[in-house]
């Protein structure tokens, strides 16, 4: 592992949490059950959190994202540990934007104060359906009116910046019993919303089950509609599945869309530091005896830097500026620009001057869309 010495440059970091109290039938993120482990997991994190801490001096971190996993069942006891060391090891901003993932079933006075010490700003609960028998179909542990006193408790000790996660296209979920979903956690007052849709992963339990979800057409009637409504509640559309109020963006997710410099820290973490991917592997027992299993990828090639940038950028509601592409990467943004004009007219791309995006439409296809695009821009011997 070299030095890393970028005087003040600005650096995410994200911390895994492997542990749930059980598994959800659908999540294919890297976790276990096993309490046993969480003693032994903590003092390996910490101990990276030193090594990385004194390698990435010259950065100022200015956004923490513990997740997992369900990082509120660590406790508040390991929680400010962690929390504690990250401030000690790392050159935080005076503004940092903290972030850690809740679920209401681990949410208690004790982890709020805890977190509310050490610097925690921002709180993403795992709420997914206001309508319990939906929870217990995709295998959540708690209630919807867990999930509200939680959001209650968390603003009773202080935290306003608070984000809902929710999920459409459960099983035999209707257009309408989702959207009072999304009527019943805007009463709760959040600042940001992440509504994504359920998808069944080959090797989670629903994947194997395969049990019957509302077709195509229906998610997209739903999405739409949601859409439509937390605009009328002011909230800004400004990714494929993320909403905020004017001013509540994650701050932290914004590196991912932006290819901005990022370290994770845990099993199954990802990071994207000097044009290089590396991550660990999916192993806690590996992580803990301080085998550090990570694969160091060679420096991406520009062409897939070039086409990595356009796949995340265009996730965002601002799209891609063709003049930015262009002067980041040295190349002609024609053959993109191309691309995008000839889905003009069909309502799912649109643009302003140099700057093209996806329309609401167009990120119910973006995947396609996307592909598309990148694809354009591809060497022919690429193509070939």
């Amino acid at each position: 592992m070299g030095r890393f010495s970028y005087k003040n440059k600005p650096l995410g970091l994200y911390l895994h949490i492997p542990f749930c109290v059980s598994k959800c039938g659908y999540c294919d993120f890297y976790s276990v059950t096993d309490e046993s482990l969480q003693k032994d997991y903590v003092s390996a994190l910490l101990r990276h959190i030193r090594e990385y801490g004194a390698v990435c001096g010259g950065y100022t971190v200015d956004t923490v994202y513990l997740g997992g996993g369900t990082p509120s069942c660590l406790g508040p006891k390991y929680l400010g540990r962690i929390l504690q060391e990250v401030k000690n090891k790392f050159p935080l901003s005076d503004d940092a934007e903290i972030t850690v993932e809740m679920n209401p079933e681990s949410t208690d006075k004790k982890v709020l104060e805890t977190l509310k010490k050490h610097g925690v700003n921002r709180l993403s609960f795992g709420v997914q359906s206001a309508h319990d028998d939906e929870l217990a179909a995709i295998g959540r542990i708690h209630t919807f009116e867990q999930a509200k006193q939680a959001v209650d408790l968390a603003r009773e000790k202080g935290f306003d910046n608070i984000s809902l996660d929710l999920m459409y296209g459960l099983p035999g979920q209707t257009q309408e019993r989702f959207l009072d979903s999304v009527e019943q956690c805007l009463a709760l007052g959040p600042k940001h919303l992440s509504c994504y849709g359920l998808k069944l992963e080959p090797a989670t339990p629903m994947g194997r089950q395969a049990p019957a979800l509302p077709d195509d057409d229906e998610q997209a009637d739903a999405y739409l509609a949601m859409c439509e409504m937390l605009r009328k509640n002011g909230f800004e559309h400004y990714e494929i599945s993320n909403f905020a109020r004017p001013g509540f963006r994650s701050r932290h997710n914004l590196k991912y869309w932006d290819l901005s410099e990022y370290i994770g820290l845990g099993p199954g973490a990802h990071s994207f530091m000097n044009g290089r991917r590396f991550e660990f592997a999916r192993d806690i027992k590996a992580y803990i005896n301080g085998e550090d299993i990570v694969r160091d990828e060679d420096e991406v090639p520009t062409f897939q830097r070039q086409g990595e940038y356009l796949m995340v950028r265009l996730r965002t509601s601002d799209g891609v500026d063709f003049l930015d592409l262009e002067k980041r990467y040295n190349i002609d943004s024609t053959p993109y620009e191309e691309a995008f004009r000839a889905l003009m007219g069909q309502e799912l791309v649109a643009h302003r001057g140099t700057r093209w995006y996806l329309t609401e439409k167009g990120f119910l296809v973006s995947n396609s869309i996307i592909n598309a695009v990148v694809e354009a821009g591809q060497p022919e011997e690429e193509q070939k």
